[in-house]
C-alpha cells in the first residue's frame, strides 16, 4: 500500500494519494513537503518509489527492504553522478508485548528524511504512523510543516507506544511475584525464565536505539534544524527512562527467581529433614526387630516367657530416648 501526502510549508494538506508520475514535480516545488508512506508494499512497489522517484542509494534501499537486526542511522550525501538529494536514512523498531504468549513483538520502521520529503517504509501497520498521519491531517498545530517535524512526531509516538507494552510487562511480573510467594510450581519457573528472556530482548532493542537517538539529541545531523534538537532530546530522554525501567524489571525478575530457588531449596530441606527424622526414629525399632529376627538356637530371649514384652518395651524406650535427644538438640 502506498499512501502519499503533499503539505504546504504552513502544514496544511495540499493533496494526497498522488500518482507516482506527479511526485517528481511536487518534489521540485520548494513550497511543498512530500510524505510517502509505504505499508506492506511489494518489492516492486517499493523500488518504484525508492529508486524511480527519489533515486536513493542502493545500499539504503537494500537495508530498507531487508529487515535489519538492529537500529541504525546514516547520512547519504550525493556525489557527482548521483541523482538523489542529501538525505538521512534511519532504521528503528516499535515493540508490542502480548501476555498471552509472553513475547515482545518487534516491528521495523525505516524512514528517509530529506529537506522537503519524508519516505517511511514498514512491513506491518504501525500505530505510531497511523497516529501521526491522523495528526497531520486533522490537527490544528500543523505538525506537517517540515519533514524533520514529522520525523520527530513519529519517533515521539513510537517511544510513547512502548508504555502500554511496559505496563503489560509490569503486571506480568507482579503476578509472577505473587504466584511465587503463594504457591511456587515448576511451571512458575518456566514463566520467570521466559519473561526474563523477553526483558533481555527488550534491552537489546532499546540499547542500540538509545545510541541512535543520542546522535539526534546532540544535533549531529544538518537536516534536523537546531530549534528542533531539544524536541529530539526529549524523545531520547523518554527512551533512556524506558531503558532504566527495563533494567528495573530485570532486577525484579532476578529477585523473584532467587526467591523461587530459595523457597524450593527450603521445601526440599524440609522434606529431607522429615524423611531423616522418620528414618532415625524408626532405627531402634529396626535394630531390635532385626536382632530378634535372627532366631539363633542359643538365644535365651526366644524361649523367655516375657521376651515379646521385653522387645516391645526396649523398642519404646530406645525410641523415646531418641526423641528426647532430638528435642534437646532442638532438631524437632
Amino acid at each position: 500500500m502506498i499512501r502519499s501526502f503533499a503539505f504546504t510549508t504552513a502544514g496544511r494538506l495540499h493533496s494526497q494519494d498522488l500518482d507516482v508520475f506527479l511526485m517528481p514535480t511536487l518534489l521540485a516545488d520548494t513550497n511543498l513537503f512530500l510524505w510517502v508512506d509505504l505499508e506492506a508494499s511489494s518489492v516492486e512497489e517499493a523500488k518504484s518509489i525508492l529508486e524511480g522517484v527519489f533515486h536513493f542509494h542502493p545500499l539504503s534501499i537494500e537495508d530498507c527492504i531487508n529487515e535489519s537486526p538492529s537500529p541504525k542511522v546514516e547520512t547519504y550525501e550525493p556525489k557527482e553522478d548521483d541523482r538523489f538529494a542529501n538525505y538521512l536514512f534511519m532504521v528503528i523498531h516499535a515493540v508490542d508485548y502480548s501476555r498471552k504468549n509472553g513475547v515482545f513483538d518487534t516491528s521495523e520502521l525505516n524512514f528517509f528524511l530529506g529537506k522537503n520529503f519524508l519516505v517511511t517504509f514498514h512491513s506491518v501497520p504501525l500505530r505510531s504512523v497511523a497516529q501521526v498521519e491522523e495528526r497531520c491531517l486533522k490537527s490544528t498545530v500543523h505538525v506537517a510543516r517540515a519533514p524533520d517535524r514529522v520525523a520527530h512526531a513519529l519517533l515521539d509516538t513510537l517511544v510513547d507506544n512502548y508504555k502500554p507494552a511496559l505496563e503489560e510487562l509490569s503486571i506480568e511480573i507482579a503476578e509472577l511475584e505473587d504466584e511465587v510467594l503463594r504457591k511456587p510450581e515448576p511451571e512458575t519457573l518456566q514463566r520467570i525464565l521466559a519473561v526474563k528472556k523477553e526483558v533481555l530482548h527488550l534491552r537489546q532493542i532499546i540499547g542500540p536505539q538509545r545510541e541512535v537517538l543520542k546522535r539526534f539529541a546532540l544535533g549531529e545531523f544538518k537536516l534536523i534544524r537546531a530549534h528542533l534538537v531539544p524536541y529530539y532530546r526529549n524523545v531520547y530522554d523518554g527512551l533512556f527512562h524506558i531503558g532504566d525501567l527495563s533494567q528495573g524489571y530485570m532486577d525484579a525478575l532476578t529477585g523473584i527467581l532467587q526467591i523461587y530457588l530459595n523457597l524450593s531449596a527450603n521445601k526440599t530441606s524440609e522434606i529431607v529433614k522429615i524423611l531423616t527424622i522418620i528414618t532415625i526414629i524408626t532405627t531402634p525399632l529396626m535394630i531390635v526387630g532385626t536382632w530378634y529376627g535372627m532366631n539363633f538356637e542359643n538365644m535365651p530371649e526366644v524361649k523367655w516367657q516375657h521376651g515379646y514384652a521385653f522387645a516391645f518395651g526396649l523398642t519404646l524406650v530406645t525410641t523415646a530416648l531418641t526423641l528426647i535427644y532430638f528435642r534437646k538438640k532442638r532438631w524437632l
